[in-house]
């Protein structure tokens, strides 16, 4: 209970930091200076006014300074962060699990804000998440980083198929985010992109039926939420829906 309550206080400071990460990055901003300033009037945010989802509730979401209102993603995202994060703690018993599964929370979360906005998964962000989930497989689960490195490969080239196939409809971002998550979830990758493409082809035929064939054709749907969707469910259920798969179709 302790661990599920520390990672709930620490993923609501990392999902404001995410806020960040989400609002600069495409931006090419610094992700560390200028200090969370208003947008309106430029007053730098106290930080007494900067506690996650509590300041904003106690703002009722506007600037002390000027009254200029908050959007309420932030302390959305800052509450999704902390109950992905405490839901983490308690779906895995190891502390390889653990922190995979917390790393993934904590790069499909602004990889799916900034892919939703701008259309593009930024490298930094696929790149330090390859980084951190390879050191921490080596350091806290060597025997299993041979099946993280194959699910890696096999995600990333599946997409890259698709990718190559279907240019509009796949980025290289894609690409690289499956990849990612394969080093970070083994062999769950597997539900984790069948559930993102489901979700993609589910979404793409409304905007058929909503828009006609070629109006729909053309609209383009980012694919990185549905990633990030496929890769929460496997953060959670990835190792089950493994085994009912191998259970009832291997053997």
């Amino acid at each position: 209970m302790e661990a599920a309550t520390f990672a709930g206080v620490l993923g609501a400071i990392f999902g404001s930091f995410l806020n960040v990460v989400a609002y600069r990055l495409p931006r090419h901003e610094s992700l560390i200076t200028p200090a969370s300033r208003c947008p309106r009037c430029a007053t730098p945010v106290k930080p007494y006014d900067n506690i996650p989802i509590l300041s904003w509730l106690l703002l009722r979401g506007h600037c002390r300074s000027c009254g200029e209102p908050i959007s309420p993603r932030y302390p959305l995202v800052e509450a999704l962060t902390a109950a992905l994060c405490v839901g983490a703690v308690l779906a895995h018993s190891s502390a390889a699990g653990i922190a995979l599964a917390i790393l993934t929370v904590l790069l499909v979360v602004p990889a799916a804000l900034i892919d939703l906005e701008h259309r593009i998964i930024p490298n930094r962000i696929t790149a330090l998440g390859a980084v951190l989930a390879l050191a921490i497989g080596f350091a806290l689960d060597p025997a299993g980083e041979p099946e993280r490195l194959i699910a890696a490969a096999a995600a990333g080239g599946f997409l890259l198929i698709a990718a190559l196939a279907y240019p509009g409809g796949m980025g290289m971002g894609d690409v690289k985010l499956a990849g990612v998550l394969g080093l970070c979830l083994g062999a769950s990758v597997a539900p984790a992109v069948l559930i993102a493409l489901l979700a993609g082809v589910a979404v793409g035929a409304v905007v058929i039926a909503r828009k006609g064939t070629r109006e729909g054709r053309k609209t383009a749907v980012p694919f990185g939420p549905f990633l990030a969707l496929g890769a929460l469910v496997a953060v959670f259920a990835g190792s089950q829906l493994v085994d009912l798969y191998v259970n009832h179709f291997v053997h």
